[in-house]
Protein backbone atom coordinates (compact mmCIF):
# COMPACT_ATOMS: atom_id res chain seq x y z
CA UNK A 1 0.00 0.00 0.00
CA UNK A 2 1.57 3.53 -0.77
CA UNK A 3 0.60 5.89 1.96
CA UNK A 4 2.65 9.03 0.97
CA UNK A 5 3.47 10.67 4.62
CA UNK A 6 5.53 12.93 6.66
CA UNK A 7 6.48 14.08 9.75
CA UNK A 8 6.70 17.11 11.32
CA UNK A 9 9.46 17.07 14.00
CA UNK A 10 11.13 19.29 15.78
CA UNK A 11 14.65 20.00 18.20
CA UNK A 12 12.27 20.59 21.24
CA UNK A 13 9.31 21.31 22.92
CA UNK A 14 8.13 24.87 21.95
CA UNK A 15 9.44 25.19 18.71
CA UNK A 16 5.95 25.34 17.13
CA UNK A 17 5.39 22.07 15.74
CA UNK A 18 1.72 22.80 16.61
CA UNK A 19 1.08 25.74 14.94
CA UNK A 20 2.81 24.48 11.41
CA UNK A 21 0.77 21.17 11.88
CA UNK A 22 -2.11 23.42 11.87
CA UNK A 23 -1.11 25.93 9.11
CA UNK A 24 0.09 22.64 6.56
CA UNK A 25 -3.48 20.67 7.81
CA UNK A 26 -5.21 23.65 6.56
CA UNK A 27 -3.17 24.46 3.15
CA UNK A 28 -3.40 21.33 2.32
CA UNK A 29 -6.99 21.26 2.70
CA UNK A 30 -7.68 24.13 0.63
CA UNK A 31 -5.66 22.33 -2.02
CA UNK A 32 -8.35 19.99 -2.01
CA UNK A 33 -5.88 16.71 -0.76
CA UNK A 34 -7.10 13.33 0.72
CA UNK A 35 -5.40 13.98 3.97
CA UNK A 36 -5.40 12.04 7.00
CA UNK A 37 -2.99 13.13 10.24
CA UNK A 38 -1.24 11.46 13.44
CA UNK A 39 0.23 12.50 16.48
CA UNK A 40 2.99 11.00 17.96
CA UNK A 41 3.11 10.20 21.98
CA UNK A 42 0.12 10.30 24.09
CA UNK A 43 -0.73 13.97 24.09
CA UNK A 44 -4.58 14.34 23.79
CA UNK A 45 -4.99 18.10 22.88
CA UNK A 46 -3.31 18.08 19.88
CA UNK A 47 -5.63 15.82 17.47
CA UNK A 48 -8.56 17.96 18.73
CA UNK A 49 -6.90 20.59 17.08
CA UNK A 50 -6.26 18.57 13.81
CA UNK A 51 -9.92 17.36 14.28
CA UNK A 52 -10.66 20.92 14.14
CA UNK A 53 -9.21 21.62 11.26
CA UNK A 54 -9.99 18.62 9.59
CA UNK A 55 -13.27 17.32 10.97
CA UNK A 56 -11.66 13.77 10.86
CA UNK A 57 -10.51 11.80 13.89
CA UNK A 58 -6.68 11.47 14.30
CA UNK A 59 -4.93 8.98 15.98
CA UNK A 60 -2.34 8.66 18.60
CA UNK A 61 0.55 6.04 17.50
CA UNK A 62 3.00 5.52 20.05
CA UNK A 63 5.84 2.99 20.25
CA UNK A 64 5.57 2.38 23.96
CA UNK A 65 1.95 1.84 24.39
CA UNK A 66 2.30 -0.96 20.94
CA UNK A 67 4.70 -3.33 19.74
CA UNK A 68 6.52 -2.08 15.47
CA UNK A 69 3.75 -4.84 14.19
CA UNK A 70 0.91 -3.53 15.76
CA UNK A 71 1.95 0.67 15.92
CA UNK A 72 1.94 0.00 11.99
CA UNK A 73 -1.53 -1.57 11.81
CA UNK A 74 -2.99 1.42 13.83
CA UNK A 75 -1.13 3.54 11.75
CA UNK A 76 -2.58 1.74 8.36
CA UNK A 77 -6.23 0.83 10.15
CA UNK A 78 -8.84 2.95 7.76
CA UNK A 79 -6.24 4.85 4.88
CA UNK A 80 -6.78 4.30 1.24
CA UNK A 81 -4.03 3.96 -1.07
CA UNK A 82 -2.65 7.48 -1.79
CA UNK A 83 -4.26 9.05 1.22
CA UNK A 84 -1.36 12.09 2.85
CA UNK A 85 -0.82 11.31 6.48
CA UNK A 86 0.55 14.20 7.94
CA UNK A 87 2.44 13.28 11.20
CA UNK A 88 2.61 15.61 14.33
CA UNK A 89 5.92 14.39 16.29
CA UNK A 90 5.96 14.77 20.18
CA UNK A 91 9.06 16.96 22.31
CA UNK A 92 12.67 17.02 20.54
CA UNK A 93 12.92 14.75 17.91
CA UNK A 94 14.81 11.93 19.94
CA UNK A 95 13.01 12.31 23.32
CA UNK A 96 11.89 9.14 24.14
CA UNK A 97 11.04 7.02 27.22
CA UNK A 98 12.48 8.49 30.60
CA UNK A 99 14.44 10.81 28.78
CA UNK A 100 17.23 8.10 27.66
CA UNK A 101 15.28 5.45 25.52
CA UNK A 102 14.03 5.60 22.11
CA UNK A 103 10.62 4.14 22.91
CA UNK A 104 8.05 6.75 22.41
CA UNK A 105 10.30 9.26 20.82
CA UNK A 106 9.49 10.81 16.91
CA UNK A 107 12.27 9.35 15.64
CA UNK A 108 11.27 6.04 16.94
CA UNK A 109 8.25 6.21 15.29
CA UNK A 110 9.19 7.63 12.23
CA UNK A 111 11.86 4.84 11.88
CA UNK A 112 8.92 2.08 12.63
CA UNK A 113 6.65 3.80 9.77
CA UNK A 114 9.72 4.61 7.59
CA UNK A 115 8.17 8.43 7.31
CA UNK A 116 10.65 11.53 5.93
CA UNK A 117 10.76 14.04 8.81
CA UNK A 118 11.02 17.53 8.14
CA UNK A 119 12.56 19.30 11.11
CA UNK A 120 11.48 22.65 12.71
CA UNK A 121 13.73 24.48 14.28
CA UNK A 122 12.92 27.73 16.21
CA UNK A 123 15.93 29.84 14.89
CA UNK A 124 14.79 33.30 16.52
CA UNK A 125 18.24 34.97 17.70
CA UNK A 126 20.33 32.60 16.23
CA UNK A 127 22.55 32.53 13.31
CA UNK A 128 25.30 30.26 12.16
CA UNK A 129 24.73 28.38 15.98
CA UNK A 130 21.55 27.14 14.22
CA UNK A 131 24.38 25.46 11.82
CA UNK A 132 25.72 23.74 15.12
CA UNK A 133 21.96 22.74 16.11
CA UNK A 134 20.81 21.04 12.77
CA UNK A 135 24.45 19.10 12.37
CA UNK A 136 23.81 17.44 15.51
CA UNK A 137 20.73 16.44 14.73
CA UNK A 138 21.75 15.28 11.55
CA UNK A 139 24.82 13.25 12.41
CA UNK A 140 22.31 11.39 14.93
CA UNK A 141 19.99 10.23 12.38
CA UNK A 142 21.32 6.97 11.66
CA UNK A 143 18.95 6.31 8.82
CA UNK A 144 18.76 8.89 7.33
CA UNK A 145 14.96 10.28 7.91
CA UNK A 146 16.04 13.77 8.14
CA UNK A 147 14.61 15.19 4.70
CA UNK A 148 14.31 18.58 4.94
CA UNK A 149 14.32 21.69 7.34
CA UNK A 150 11.87 24.53 8.29
CA UNK A 151 13.59 27.52 9.97
CA UNK A 152 10.84 29.11 12.71
CA UNK A 153 10.24 32.45 14.06
CA UNK A 154 12.39 34.53 11.95
CA UNK A 155 12.64 37.20 9.20
CA UNK A 156 12.74 36.69 6.07
CA UNK A 157 16.18 38.38 6.14
CA UNK A 158 17.45 36.28 8.37
CA UNK A 159 16.45 33.03 6.42
CA UNK A 160 18.04 34.38 3.38
CA UNK A 161 21.37 34.70 5.01
CA UNK A 162 21.01 30.87 6.85
CA UNK A 163 19.26 28.93 4.23
CA UNK A 164 22.37 28.41 1.65
CA UNK A 165 24.87 28.15 4.30
CA UNK A 166 22.87 25.40 6.14
CA UNK A 167 22.37 23.69 2.48
CA UNK A 168 25.76 23.73 1.80
CA UNK A 169 26.92 22.10 4.81
CA UNK A 170 24.54 19.64 5.34
CA UNK A 171 23.42 18.91 1.79
CA UNK A 172 19.49 19.26 3.28
CA UNK A 173 17.05 21.48 1.71
CA UNK A 174 16.05 24.42 3.95
CA UNK A 175 12.43 24.08 2.76
CA UNK A 176 11.16 27.89 4.26
CA UNK A 177 10.47 29.70 6.84
CA UNK A 178 7.99 30.95 9.39
CA UNK A 179 7.98 34.38 10.62
CA UNK A 180 7.01 34.95 14.08
CA UNK A 181 3.50 36.00 14.25
CA UNK A 182 1.84 37.03 17.69
CA UNK A 183 -1.51 36.42 16.68
CA UNK A 184 -0.69 32.78 16.21
CA UNK A 185 0.82 32.28 19.29
CA UNK A 186 -1.15 28.86 21.18
CA UNK A 187 -2.36 29.78 24.74
CA UNK A 188 -1.07 27.40 27.41
CA UNK A 189 -2.36 26.11 31.13
CA UNK A 190 -0.31 23.76 32.92
CA UNK A 191 -1.51 20.57 31.17
CA UNK A 192 0.06 22.32 27.80
CA UNK A 193 -2.45 24.03 25.08
CA UNK A 194 -5.50 25.41 25.43
CA UNK A 195 -8.27 23.18 24.06
CA UNK A 196 -9.03 24.51 20.57
CA UNK A 197 -12.77 25.33 21.59
CA UNK A 198 -11.30 27.95 24.23
CA UNK A 199 -9.03 29.52 21.19
CA UNK A 200 -11.08 32.87 19.58
CA UNK A 201 -10.90 32.51 15.76
CA UNK A 202 -9.24 29.37 15.77
CA UNK A 203 -9.93 28.65 12.12
CA UNK A 204 -9.24 32.19 11.31
CA UNK A 205 -5.82 31.93 12.22
CA UNK A 206 -5.51 28.76 10.78
CA UNK A 207 -6.19 30.22 7.60
CA UNK A 208 -4.12 33.12 8.37
CA UNK A 209 -1.44 30.53 8.78
CA UNK A 210 -2.10 28.34 6.13
CA UNK A 211 -1.44 31.60 4.20
CA UNK A 212 1.68 32.42 5.68
CA UNK A 213 2.85 28.92 5.33
CA UNK A 214 2.07 29.24 1.42
CA UNK A 215 4.17 32.05 0.98
CA UNK A 216 7.21 30.91 2.77
CA UNK A 217 7.44 27.53 2.74
CA UNK A 218 7.66 24.96 -0.24
CA UNK A 219 4.93 23.05 0.45
CA UNK A 220 5.04 21.13 -3.23
CA UNK A 221 8.67 20.20 -2.30
CA UNK A 222 7.13 18.71 1.14
CA UNK A 223 4.49 16.62 -1.17
CA UNK A 224 7.49 15.56 -3.56
CA UNK A 225 9.54 13.94 -0.05
CA UNK A 226 5.88 12.44 1.23
CA UNK A 227 5.72 10.37 -1.84
CA UNK A 228 9.29 9.22 -1.74
CA UNK A 229 8.17 7.37 1.58
CA UNK A 230 8.47 3.77 0.98
CA UNK A 231 5.19 1.24 0.80
CA UNK A 232 3.58 -0.71 3.60
CA UNK A 233 3.86 -4.69 2.13
CA UNK A 234 0.27 -6.73 3.35
CA UNK A 235 0.83 -8.39 7.00
CA UNK A 236 -2.01 -9.97 8.60
CA UNK A 237 -3.78 -8.11 11.10
CA UNK A 238 -2.54 -8.47 14.79
CA UNK A 239 -5.56 -6.22 16.19
CA UNK A 240 -8.67 -6.60 14.08
CA UNK A 241 -7.82 -10.38 12.73
CA UNK A 242 -11.87 -10.14 12.12
CA UNK A 243 -11.56 -6.44 9.71
CA UNK A 244 -11.97 -3.08 10.86
CA UNK A 245 -14.93 -1.85 13.08
CA UNK A 246 -18.07 -0.24 11.47
CA UNK A 247 -17.72 3.14 11.56
CA UNK A 248 -19.83 4.64 14.57
CA UNK A 249 -21.29 8.04 13.92
CA UNK A 250 -21.36 8.79 17.86
CA UNK A 251 -25.32 9.10 17.61
CA UNK A 252 -28.46 8.06 18.66
CA UNK A 253 -30.64 7.25 16.03
CA UNK A 254 -32.71 4.46 15.76
CA UNK A 255 -32.58 1.30 18.85
CA UNK A 256 -29.53 -0.72 18.71
CA UNK A 257 -29.39 -4.73 17.73
CA UNK A 258 -30.64 -6.79 20.08
CA UNK A 259 -27.84 -8.07 21.29
CA UNK A 260 -25.92 -4.93 20.77
CA UNK A 261 -24.27 -3.05 23.98
CA UNK A 262 -24.49 0.47 24.13
CA UNK A 263 -21.08 2.45 25.49
CA UNK A 264 -22.26 6.46 26.89
CA UNK A 265 -18.93 8.39 26.65
CA UNK A 266 -18.95 11.39 28.13
CA UNK A 267 -17.72 13.93 26.18
CA UNK A 268 -17.54 18.06 26.77
CA UNK A 269 -15.30 20.58 27.60
CA UNK A 270 -15.09 19.20 31.17
CA UNK A 271 -14.44 15.18 29.69
CA UNK A 272 -12.58 15.57 26.03
CA UNK A 273 -9.20 12.86 26.42
CA UNK A 274 -9.97 10.03 24.63
CA UNK A 275 -7.77 7.47 22.01
CA UNK A 276 -9.86 6.85 19.05
CA UNK A 277 -8.00 3.70 19.00
CA UNK A 278 -9.56 2.84 22.46
CA UNK A 279 -13.03 3.51 21.26
CA UNK A 280 -11.85 2.12 17.36
CA UNK A 281 -11.56 -1.03 19.87
CA UNK A 282 -14.84 -1.26 21.77
CA UNK A 283 -16.35 -0.78 18.62
CA UNK A 284 -14.63 -4.31 17.28
CA UNK A 285 -15.70 -5.98 19.63
CA UNK A 286 -19.48 -5.03 19.14
CA UNK A 287 -20.51 -2.09 20.95
CA UNK A 288 -21.91 1.20 19.52
CA UNK A 289 -20.76 4.43 20.92
CA UNK A 290 -22.96 7.52 21.65
CA UNK A 291 -21.96 10.62 23.24
CA UNK A 292 -23.06 12.59 26.61
CA UNK A 293 -22.15 16.08 28.65
CA UNK A 294 -21.76 15.62 32.36
CA UNK A 295 -21.52 19.23 32.02
CA UNK A 296 -24.94 20.16 30.23
CA UNK A 297 -26.85 17.45 30.00
CA UNK A 298 -29.45 16.34 32.78
CA UNK A 299 -29.57 12.66 32.64
CA UNK A 300 -28.07 9.60 30.61
CA UNK A 301 -28.64 8.53 27.29
CA UNK A 302 -31.74 5.60 27.21
CA UNK A 303 -30.87 2.11 26.82
CA UNK A 304 -27.06 2.42 27.44
CA UNK A 305 -25.56 -0.76 29.11
CA UNK A 306 -22.32 0.59 30.11
CA UNK A 307 -20.27 4.30 30.51
CA UNK A 308 -16.89 6.06 30.04
CA UNK A 309 -15.70 8.99 31.87
CA UNK A 310 -12.69 9.73 30.03
CA UNK A 311 -9.89 12.67 31.27
CA UNK A 312 -10.49 16.30 31.00
CA UNK A 313 -10.62 19.67 32.81
CA UNK A 314 -13.74 18.98 35.42
CA UNK A 315 -11.83 21.05 38.07
CA UNK A 316 -12.13 24.14 35.10
CA UNK A 317 -16.11 23.18 35.24
CA UNK A 318 -16.41 21.97 39.47
CA UNK A 319 -19.02 24.79 39.74
CA UNK A 320 -21.60 23.42 36.95
CA UNK A 321 -20.63 19.54 37.72
CA UNK A 322 -22.09 20.58 41.14
CA UNK A 323 -24.95 22.38 40.01
CA UNK A 324 -26.37 19.62 37.48
CA UNK A 325 -27.46 17.36 40.51
CA UNK A 326 -29.70 15.33 38.54
CA UNK A 327 -26.48 14.29 36.14
CA UNK A 328 -24.45 13.21 39.18
CA UNK A 329 -27.42 11.72 40.67
CA UNK A 330 -28.25 9.85 37.08
CA UNK A 331 -24.17 8.58 37.25
CA UNK A 332 -24.04 7.28 40.99
CA UNK A 333 -27.13 5.38 40.54
CA UNK A 334 -25.95 3.87 37.24
CA UNK A 335 -22.70 2.95 38.79
CA UNK A 336 -23.60 1.37 41.91
CA UNK A 337 -26.33 0.02 40.51
CA UNK A 338 -23.60 -2.21 38.63
CA UNK A 339 -23.71 -0.69 35.14
CA UNK A 340 -19.74 -1.70 33.83
CA UNK A 341 -18.03 1.45 34.14
CA UNK A 342 -14.67 2.96 33.17
CA UNK A 343 -13.11 6.06 34.46
CA UNK A 344 -9.59 7.20 34.03
CA UNK A 345 -8.33 11.41 35.42
CA UNK A 346 -10.65 13.93 35.22
CA UNK A 347 -13.58 10.84 35.19
CA UNK A 348 -11.95 9.03 37.93
CA UNK A 349 -12.13 12.95 40.09
CA UNK A 350 -15.93 13.45 39.03
CA UNK A 351 -16.84 9.46 40.43
CA UNK A 352 -15.74 10.50 44.06
CA UNK A 353 -17.30 12.54 46.61
CA UNK A 354 -15.82 16.34 45.57
CA UNK A 355 -13.15 18.51 43.68
CA UNK A 356 -12.24 21.50 45.26
CA UNK A 357 -14.63 21.23 48.09
CA UNK A 358 -17.41 20.89 45.34
CA UNK A 359 -19.63 18.08 45.65
CA UNK A 360 -19.52 15.17 42.51
CA UNK A 361 -21.17 11.65 42.77
CA UNK A 362 -19.66 10.04 45.87
CA UNK A 363 -19.42 6.65 43.87
CA UNK A 364 -16.05 6.33 45.26
CA UNK A 365 -14.05 8.21 48.62
CA UNK A 366 -12.08 10.76 48.13
CA UNK A 367 -11.05 14.42 47.75
CA UNK A 368 -9.36 16.04 45.05
CA UNK A 369 -7.72 19.16 45.42
CA UNK A 370 -5.04 20.87 42.82
CA UNK A 371 -1.57 20.66 43.99
CA UNK A 372 0.28 23.65 42.26
CA UNK A 373 2.34 20.97 40.49
CA UNK A 374 2.94 17.79 38.33
CA UNK A 375 1.95 15.26 40.94
CA UNK A 376 2.78 12.10 38.53
CA UNK A 377 3.82 12.34 34.56
CA UNK A 378 4.81 9.79 32.01
CA UNK A 379 4.25 6.49 30.92
CA UNK A 380 3.51 3.51 32.94
CA UNK A 381 2.91 -0.04 33.21
CA UNK A 382 -0.58 -0.86 35.53
CA UNK A 383 -0.96 -4.54 36.99
CA UNK A 384 -3.94 -5.67 39.31
CA UNK A 385 -2.80 -7.10 41.95
CA UNK A 386 -6.21 -9.77 42.56
CA UNK A 387 -8.83 -10.16 40.79
CA UNK A 388 -11.19 -13.26 38.71
CA UNK A 389 -13.74 -11.44 37.34
CA UNK A 390 -12.22 -8.15 37.34
CA UNK A 391 -11.73 -6.20 34.27
CA UNK A 392 -7.53 -6.70 34.63
CA UNK A 393 -6.84 -10.30 36.52
CA UNK A 394 -4.44 -10.61 38.58
CA UNK A 395 -0.96 -10.28 37.07
CA UNK A 396 -2.36 -8.63 34.19
CA UNK A 397 -0.98 -5.27 32.72
CA UNK A 398 -2.03 -2.72 30.68
CA UNK A 399 0.27 0.37 29.56
CA UNK A 400 -0.83 4.29 30.11
CA UNK A 401 -0.04 7.36 30.86
CA UNK A 402 -0.23 10.01 33.81
CA UNK A 403 0.18 13.71 33.62
CA UNK A 404 -2.29 15.60 36.26
CA UNK A 405 -1.55 18.34 38.75
CA UNK A 406 -4.50 17.27 41.32
CA UNK A 407 -4.41 14.92 43.55
CA UNK A 408 -6.55 12.64 45.86
CA UNK A 409 -7.16 11.42 49.64
CA UNK A 410 -7.38 8.20 47.60
CA UNK A 411 -6.15 6.78 44.41
CA UNK A 412 -7.38 3.24 45.11
CA UNK A 413 -5.18 0.41 45.87
CA UNK A 414 -6.38 -2.50 43.04
CA UNK A 415 -3.16 -2.38 40.97
CA UNK A 416 0.58 -1.31 41.17
CA UNK A 417 1.90 1.16 38.80
CA UNK A 418 5.58 1.11 37.52
CA UNK A 419 7.09 3.63 36.07
CA UNK A 420 9.15 1.78 33.35
CA UNK A 421 12.80 3.17 33.11
CA UNK A 422 13.07 3.59 36.95
CA UNK A 423 11.12 1.28 38.49
CA UNK A 424 9.39 3.82 41.03
CA UNK A 425 5.83 1.98 41.91
CA UNK A 426 2.98 3.00 43.75
CA UNK A 427 -0.11 1.82 44.25
CA UNK A 428 -3.22 2.92 42.38
CA UNK A 429 -6.79 2.39 40.70
CA UNK A 430 -9.84 0.82 41.58
CA UNK A 431 -10.65 -2.41 40.28
CA UNK A 432 -14.12 -4.52 40.59
CA UNK A 433 -16.10 -6.54 38.28
CA UNK A 434 -18.32 -3.99 37.15
CA UNK A 435 -15.58 -0.71 37.34
CA UNK A 436 -12.30 -0.10 36.59
CA UNK A 437 -11.02 3.77 37.81
CA UNK A 438 -7.84 5.83 38.34
CA UNK A 439 -6.05 8.63 37.53
CA UNK A 440 -3.84 6.44 34.81
CA UNK A 441 -4.85 7.39 31.07
CA UNK A 442 -4.77 3.58 29.50
CA UNK A 443 -4.44 2.64 26.18
CA UNK A 444 -6.43 -0.18 25.24
CA UNK A 445 -4.32 -1.98 22.10
CA UNK A 446 -1.59 -2.67 24.76
CA UNK A 447 -4.01 -5.08 26.41
CA UNK A 448 -7.35 -5.75 23.88
CA UNK A 449 -8.55 -7.67 26.75
CA UNK A 450 -10.22 -5.12 28.50
CA UNK A 451 -11.94 -4.00 25.78
CA UNK A 452 -13.43 -7.07 24.82
CA UNK A 453 -14.05 -7.82 28.52
CA UNK A 454 -15.77 -4.46 28.95
CA UNK A 455 -18.01 -5.02 25.98
CA UNK A 456 -18.99 -8.42 27.08
CA UNK A 457 -20.04 -7.20 30.88
CA UNK A 458 -21.81 -4.71 29.37
CA UNK A 459 -23.81 -6.99 26.80
CA UNK A 460 -24.61 -8.97 30.12
CA UNK A 461 -25.78 -5.77 31.61
CA UNK A 462 -28.29 -5.18 29.29
CA UNK A 463 -29.24 -8.93 28.86
CA UNK A 464 -30.12 -8.32 32.98
CA UNK A 465 -32.00 -5.43 32.40
CA UNK A 466 -34.09 -6.45 29.46
CA UNK A 467 -34.73 -9.70 31.50
CA UNK A 468 -35.51 -7.64 34.78
CA UNK A 469 -38.11 -5.69 32.68
CA UNK A 470 -39.59 -8.56 31.05
CA UNK A 471 -40.01 -9.92 34.29
CA UNK A 472 -41.49 -7.09 35.91
CA UNK A 473 -44.08 -7.06 32.98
Amino acid sequence: MHIPRFMIAAVKSGSGKTVLTMAMLEALRQRGVSLRCCKCGPDYIDPMFHREILGLSSRNLDTFFTSPQLTREIFLSGRQDGDLVVMEGVMGLYDGLGGTRPEGSSYDLAKITGTPVILVLNARGMSRSALAVLRGFVDYDSDHLIRGFILNEITRTSYDRLKPLIEEELNIPVLGYMPHREELAMGRRHLGLLRPSEIRDLKENAALAAQSLESSVDVDRILKIAESAPPFEESPSVLFPAGLPRPDKAVFGSGPAADEPVIAVARDPAFCFYYEENLMLLRYYGARIVEFSPLYDKKLPDNISGLILGGGYPELSSFQLNANESMRSAVREAVLGGMPTLAECGGFLYLQESIDGKQMTSVLPGQSRGTGRLVRFGYVNITAKEGEDTFLRAGETIRGHEFHYYDSTDNGNACTAVKPVTGASWDCMVNTPTMLAGFAHLYYPSFPELARRFVEKAGQYRAKCIAAKEEFV
